[in-house]
């Protein structure tokens, strides 16, 4: 195949195949017709699902990528088709998620002339994108390409596009088989930031471990637990690092923030020094900024040199690759002992559960989320992924969820996508092979709900769990904390069937209002071939707690509702 002469299009193809991409999603339109024929002539070598959204695709491309650590691949044609892209390609670039996203344009000749379906969508994505491309000679096409997959897994991750006009899809070129593009080397760390850093650790009396999104992925599980063990530190998370760490690790406390843990949030304030590791230090974490652990000495690991001192001030920042950092820290620090700090954390840990406990409904009967996420958690396996849509559900999932494996769990962070969930537990299940639970909610879940088609189509195994109440809870949370209970457009009042709804689509459905209706639907669920849907009502006066009040340092952070209405 060296040096043969081939279409654009062809080119394409082969490239995705030459960068060991064997999954795509997208959704064919006029001006990548070429494409999608070079697609059909491969689809022995290259597998292609067809979303029922464009940003169902890109969602899909996402949720493939975060489950794996492999680039996602979404193609749309121009015009509307890019443009529904932006959301998804926006909510990768804010997780630092690799993606590729491969857009049609009309013939070089037609830009600029508000032609039908045109669109400059490398100047829409320029704010959203690691970089993107517009190719106008298919002689550049293929290394084009190769430098796309680069940048987006290369250093902090992140979505790339790359725009073709029909033309040069059209247009022969030759090509030439050059295998899968390396990373991009990342620097070492200065050794002096290193031993600054060592010097703080082995003066810590209360260490604090804090991870997140960039340090989630394989490869870095063992070496974060070793230094908990070494300097007798804890280890708290952003909502990007759930998963990095079993849940049932001793030294793990969990969820940090606007709606963490206690036990976490209140350990990340009474320690003297923090270790982020692949944190942004961002306001949903830390709450009010200004006030942030003013007694305590910070230490901030990451790849990406905007982030040091950008949100918090930090005492020393160590940039470069963050696994290799980690291990000479590990290597060069002290073993230590804290009994003291072992024992606040002790009590932090029993009034975790006391909060917990004491927010829990006393009517038995009810269907609370806690009881269906310890239905859940007794049901599914270590191997099981958990997407979620956006919403109190998701954070009910962050709370209460068990995770023993890293790359299980599939959610929008940074720009809380609601309709996110369902593409994404469709990729995910895609990439994995493996049982795919949606946590979502009814408001999230009608924004495309149509991406049961795509289940149905391929018979995705994703078990679909509606926690139903009737409300746009999370914003209704916040009416009823801050706003006087002024329900302004979050009682939805809809009328939506969602069985009868799953039904229409082709995947069996059932209604359920009890504990025991739930489990036994559940079970159904997770045994059976293929999509199922679960609409679990709840009350739509549950709320998500602890919660930090806007504006609000962790030492404001309210455990009940009775607090809140103070």
């Amino acid at each position: 195949m060296n040096g043969e002469k081939m279409t654009g299009a062809r080119i394409v193809i082969e490239t995705l195949i030459e960068q060991g991409v064997t999954d795509v999603f997208g959704y064919p339109g006029g001006q990548v017709l070429n494409i999608y024929d070079e697609l059909y002539k491969a689809s022995d070598r290259i597998n292609h699902y067809l979303t029922a959204h464009e940003q169902g695709a890109s969602h899909a491309a996402d949720g493939y990528s975060r489950v794996t650590g492999k680039v996602g691949v979404v193609i749309a044609t121009s015009g509307p088709g890019a443009t529904n892209l932006v959301t998804g390609i926006a909510t990768a670039m804010l997780d630092s998620i690799p993606m590729v996203a491969i857009t049609g344009n009309v013939p070089t000749t037609l830009i600029g002339k508000d032609s039908f379906q045109e669109i400059n969508i490398t100047g829409i994505t320029l704010p959203i994108t690691k970089h993107n491309y517009f190719v106008s000679d298919v002689t550049e096409l293929a290394d084009t390409i190769r430098e796309a997959f680069q940048i987006a897994k290369s250093g902090r991750p992140g979505p790339v596009l790359i725009d073709i006009p029909k033309d040069v899809q059209i247009a022969e070129g030759e090509f030439e088989y050059k295998g899968v593009v390396p990373f991009a080397e990342q620097e070492i760390a200065d050794d002096s930031d290193i031993d600054r850093a060592v010097d703080l650790i082995n003066k810590a009396k209360r260490p604090y471990i804090y991870i997140g999104g960039g340090a989630a992925g394989e490869g870095m599980t063992n070496d974060i637990k070793a230094l908990a063990e070494k300097i007798d530190g804890y280890i708290g998370c952003t909502f990007m690092g759930l998963s990095a760490l079993p849940n049932s690790y001793e030294r793990f406390l969990g969820m940090q923030g606007m709606h963490g843990k206690y036990a976490s949030s209140m350990a990340n304030k009474e320690a003297d020094l923090i270790i982020g590791i692949g944190v942004r230090f961002s306001d949903r974490a830390t709450g009010n900024t200004a006030k942030y652990c003013k007694n305590a000495k910070i230490i901030q690991l990451d790849t990406d040199l905007s982030e040091i001192n950008k949100n918090v001030k930090v005492d020393v920042g160590i940039i470069g690759d963050i696994v290799s950092s980690l291990s000479r820290i590990l290597e060069k620090c002290e073993k230590q002992s804290h009994p003291e700090w072992n024992e606040e954390i002790a009590a932090l840990k029993a009034k975790d559960k006391e909060i917990s406990d004491e927010n829990e409904a006393a009517d038995e009967y009810a269907l609370t989320p806690k009881k269906m996420f310890d239905i859940i958690n007794d049901v599914k396996d270590e191997n099981t992924i958990i997407a979620t849509d956006v919403g109190q559900h998701q954070m009910w999932a962050a709370q209460y969820t068990d995770f023993e494996r890293t790359r299980r769990f599939a959610s929008s962070g940074g720009l809380g996508t609601m309709g996110y969930g369902l593409g994404a537990a469709i990729g995910a299940q895609i990439a994995s092979g493996d049982r795919t639970v949606l946590i979502t909610g009814d408001g999230s879940f009608g924004m495309n709900l149509n991406e049961l088609a795509t289940a149905v189509t391929y018979n995705t195994p994703v078990a679909i769990v509606i926690m139903d109440n009737g409300v746009l809870g999370m914003v209704r949370q916040w009416q009823t904390l801050f706003y006087g209970k002024r329900y302004s457009n979050t009682v939805l009042g809809r009328k939506t069937d969602f069985v009868k709804l799953a039904d229409a689509f082709g995947l069996p459905g059932e209604l359920v209002a009890t504990p025991e209706e739930f489990e036994a639907a559940f079970k159904r669920a997770m045994t059976h071939n293929g999509p199922y849907l679960i609409d679990a009502v709840i009350g739509m006066d549950e709320f998500v707690l602890p919660m930090l009040p806007p504006g609000g340092s962790i030492e404001d952070i309210i455990t009940s509702k009775e607090e809140a209405s103070k």
